[in-house]
């Protein structure tokens, strides 16, 4: 591990978790890419600090008047959001219809938080009502409008939707999400059960933030007020993993496996020869997990080779290359001890079966909403013995509303005759959630 940090940024580390050993012939090789980042909350920004911007984006269509306390749940928790900005932030909070209009400050800008900014703020909010359709690329591009009105380290939003995004097509929802992508990263959540968990979910997906439901208005405050204290506390942003393989090795793919499983593969950017970068967004104190998969060229037992160099990389604020901030290297030995080419790293094991729980927890809630029993049954089982065998309480949690456990080692299930519609979003909503290895 190399670390390449200065005292005036915030210390990233990387550590790289594989069974390094090849049987002769075998080609694949998996490595865990444990980043963390220290410092990132009090530095105020890479070298040496830098302003943040936060856009709140509020869904103010007919449908958040069903129940009333969905708007008040909504005027609420903006509210408190705007009492959780550290002085000298800048933002700006958007009222969403079919159309994006400003509430606060109104002017085609940002306003910086400070006593009288945060007072009037929440002043504006009292009047915000509700009426109209829903059309959500236009908040985010008038978001990405406002944001690119200030010179700033951080940009962030956060996204409250009620209902689907029924004012606009698909395609210009895409549209606007690739136009965002890489300006700002945003949070995501729906209230209610009358939302779309794909369409927020994708959303929150694209533009690098999380996303979650919250079924009862009740909650928005508390979780609008946890969104923004995340949000504060951000030190670096648009921070780069970058895969350099040599020649003849193939990545098979690159995915965030912890907190919430990722796929990166698709994203990469090429960053010259035989390197190319992978978007991780904004970092504060905290740590991920990456799996790495590459493809190496066939070679003799006694031989060994650097498969891959994981480094971290932020931008230079001088407008220059980006800054190294740490490494790690994935390593290729070849060998016929047995034991030692067949053993699997408990790192890369316990994420494998991480990935493989989200994707059976949306396949067998996709066969149940198609009518497919068997097949939501079947998957859904592989879900509960997954979720037992790697501790991942929450989940299993989660997946018991769904169905009656028989025997959670097996992975033998009922379907329950009766779903909340709350349960059933917020499981599909939180599938992606992991827990980290212990180690």
């Amino acid at each position: 591990m190399a670390n390449f940090s200065k005292s005036t940024v915030p210390q990233f580390s990387v550590d790289v978790y594989q069974n390094e050993f090849l049987p002769e012939g075998g080609r694949d090789v998996s490595a865990i890419v444990t980043v963390t980042s220290t410092g990132g909350g009090t530095t105020g920004g890479f070298a040496g600090g830098g302003p943040a911007g936060v856009v709140i984006m509020v869904d103010c269509s007919g449908s958040m008047d069903y129940p009333a306390t969905k708007m008040r749940g909504a005027r609420e928790a903006t509210a408190a959001a705007v009492d959780t900005l550290r002085d000298g932030t800048y933002f700006a909070v958007v009222a969403g219809t079919h159309v994006a209009k400003e509430v606060y400050p109104g002017n085609g800008g940002l306003a910086v938080a400070d006593a009288r900014t945060r007072a009037e703020a929440k002043e504006a909010l009292r009047r915000l009502s509700a009426g109209g359709g829903t059309a959500i690329g236009t908040w985010l591009r008038l978001a990405d409008r406002l944001l690119s009105t200030a010179a700033l380290t951080i940009r962030h939003g956060i996204l409250l939707t009620d209902g689907r995004n029924e004012h606009e097509s698909p395609e210009e929802l895409r549209a606007a999400l690739d136009a965002c992508a890489g300006r700002f990263t945003c949070d995501a959540r729906g209230v209610g059960t009358d939302w779309e968990v794909k369409e927020v979910t994708g959303i929150a997906s694209a533009l690098l933030g999380t996303a979650d439901i919250v079924a009862d208005p009740a909650g928005l405050a508390a979780d609008f007020t946890a969104m923004m204290e995340h949000a504060m506390g951000k030190g670096v942003a648009d921070v780069s993993l970058r895969l350099w393989t040599p020649v003849g090795v193939e990545i098979m793919f690159v995915k965030q496996v912890a907190p919430a499983v990722e796929d990166l593969t698709g994203r990469r950017t090429e960053a010259g020869p035989r390197a190319g970068d992978y978007p991780t967004g904004s970092w504060g104190d905290e740590s991920r997990d990456y799996h790495v998969s590459v493809r190496v060229p066939q070679a003799a037992v006694g031989q060994e080779m650097l498969a891959a160099r994981v480094s971290l990389l932020a931008p230079d604020p001088a407008g220059g290359d980006p800054r190294p901030l740490s490494q790690g290297l994935v390593r290729a030995v070849w060998t016929d001890d047995l034991a030692m080419s067949t053993s699997i790293n408990p790192q890369v094991a316990h994420y494998t079966g991480q990935a493989e729980l989200a994707d059976v927890i949306q396949q067998g809630l996709d066969a149940r909403k198609s009518g497919d029993r068997d097949g939501a049954t079947a998957k859904l089982g592989r879900a509960v013995q997954l979720a037992a065998a790697s501790g991942n309480a929450d989940t299993a949690k989660l997946l018991s509303k769904v169905v009656d456990v028989v025997d959670a080692a097996t992975g033998t299930v009922r379907l329950k005759a009766k779903v909340a519609e709350a349960d059933e979003m917020t499981l599909e909503t939180r599938s992606t959630k992991t827990v980290r290895v212990k180690r």
